[in-house]
């Protein structure tokens, strides 16, 4: 649309359109010598290559099982043998893939591990195993429609196009053409024009059979959609009880803290006053010295309650953000921290508020486990990707099997984030954690 809009305002087709063709000649001179339409055609004569390969081993294969069917006990195994090398030929296809034309075939997900009986008589029932090796006996003859193709474009684009220096040279003194002898000038011009647009159309000829070959690939032996719908379905479900289990541990965890500390001590604040109350007139210095202790309570109850909120979502997170929420956290640790935040745009809140959680619990562990003399809490944003790493030079030895760290690891995971652990004995200890951010 800009295109258009500037070429009317210009009011000169002929000028504005002659640097478009020129640009769009370029770019088709281009697509010739580019690495990726070498690429390209390097991954379509290989695939005649190993097509042929494959389709003589797994037919042969298949064969011999087929055959030697009666003895069960030789075929088959023999046939089990075939539909696994027809899966070892996939994964390496789907890895040749990848590496020349870039393009990610998802595999279909492995099975549980099991006994070698087991696993035969799981291949033998196996879709992926069976759509492998009819990849195995496709691949030839798609590889050598392929083959044909790739080369007929290529090949008979360059012989036209230099047919003017070799021409003479030919026997009769000129190529034959469906019968007629290429003689004069304006043959050899027109049979040169028609080689140069033939050879500029090739490169589009060459990623057209390679999209088309992907494609043809990965429905062949690729993941099947309902498969990795299904162990979707299964991861969410493991997610969202785990989440369910940290909410409510957390729950009681409040709850318990409430009942054994703050609210016992505020309790017997509350008697201590009561104590004061009634000593003020009798023995002043006695009630004073009672209040004297009910202060010290009192501050001992609100470090307690700080303690306490310390994981609850704090007002500044949602008015000023993870840098001012967490700069907050460290200067309330008793551990000197260091903060570094790099977001350039705010996350959507509950990832926020994970972010929030995971490093508050991770200084906590570091003040009363780590035995540290410093930390430093590092949040990047890049992307669509939330990064924290919570360092501490502690003594180590944390285990992400505990409560806490697979508390954490459980709601990072509610997310489809992913949490790290590495903390070998002597230290130092590093909690990394990975929260899609995606708005």
């Amino acid at each position: 649309m800009t295109d258009g809009g500037s070429g009317i305002v210009a009011g000169t087709g002929g000028a504005a359109a002659a640097p478009r063709h020129r640009v769009s000649l370029a770019a088709l001179f281009w697509d010739i010598v580019s690495p990726v339409t070498w690429l390209a055609v390097i991954h379509l004569m290989g695939g005649f290559v190993i097509g042929l390969v494959s389709f003589v081993v797994a037919v042969t294969a298949c064969v011999a099982a087929v055959g030697s069917a009666p003895a069960a006990l030789v075929g088959i195994p023999l046939l089990a043998v075939t539909l696994w090398l027809c899966q070892q030929l996939a994964r390496a296809e789907r890895a040749r893939f990848r590496l020349l034309l870039g393009r990610d075939i998802t595999a279909p997900p492995k099975p549980e591990p099991a006994s070698v009986w087991r696993r035969m008589l799981r291949i033998l029932g196996s879709g992926p195993a069976w759509r492998s090796f009819g990849y195995a006996v496709l691949r030839f003859p798609l590889g050598l429609v392929e083959f044909i193709l790739v080369t007929v474009a290529w090949s008979v684009g360059l012989a036209l196009l230099t047919m003017p220096a070799y021409n003479a040279a030919l026997p009769g003194g000129a190529a034959h053409l469906g019968g007629f002898a290429v003689h004069g000038p304006w043959m050899l011009a027109g049979a040169a024009l028609a080689g140069l647009v033939l050879l500029l159309a090739a490169p589009q000829l060459t990623r057209v059979l390679a999209g088309a070959d992907t494609s043809v690939t990965a429905w062949l032996i690729g993941s099947d959609n309902r498969a990795e719908l299904t162990a979707r379905i299964g991861e969410l479900e493991t997610s969202r009880a785990a989440v369910v289990d940290a909410a409510e541990a957390e729950r009681r965890r409040i709850e318990r803290d409430l009942h054994d500390g703050a609210q016992q001590r505020l309790v017997s604040l509350a008697m201590e006053l009561g104590r004061a109350k009634a000593k003020f007139s009798s023995d002043p210095e006695g009630a004073a010295a009672i209040v004297g202790q009910a202060h010290e309570q009192a501050k001992e109850a609100l470090a307690e309650l700080r303690n306490l909120v310390r994981g609850v979502h704090p007002p500044v997170l949602s008015d000023r953000g993870l840098d001012a929420a967490l700069s907050g956290l460290a200067a309330l640790s008793p551990v000197p921290v260091t903060v570094r935040v790099d977001i350039p745009v705010r996350p959507a809140a509950s990832i926020e508020a994970i972010a929030y959680v995971v490093v508050a619990e991770a200084l906590t562990n570091v003040a009363k486990h780590a035995r540290a003399s410093c930390a430093e809490v590092t949040v990047r944003r890049s992307g669509d990707l939330l990064t924290l790493v919570i360092y501490d030079d502690g003594v180590g030895g944390a285990n992400p099997a505990g409560q806490g760290l697979s508390g954490l690891a459980a709601r990072v995971a509610g997310v489809d984030g992913r949490l790290w652990v590495t903390s070998p004995e002597g230290g130092p200890t590093s909690v990394e954690v990975a929260l899609p951010c995606g708005s």
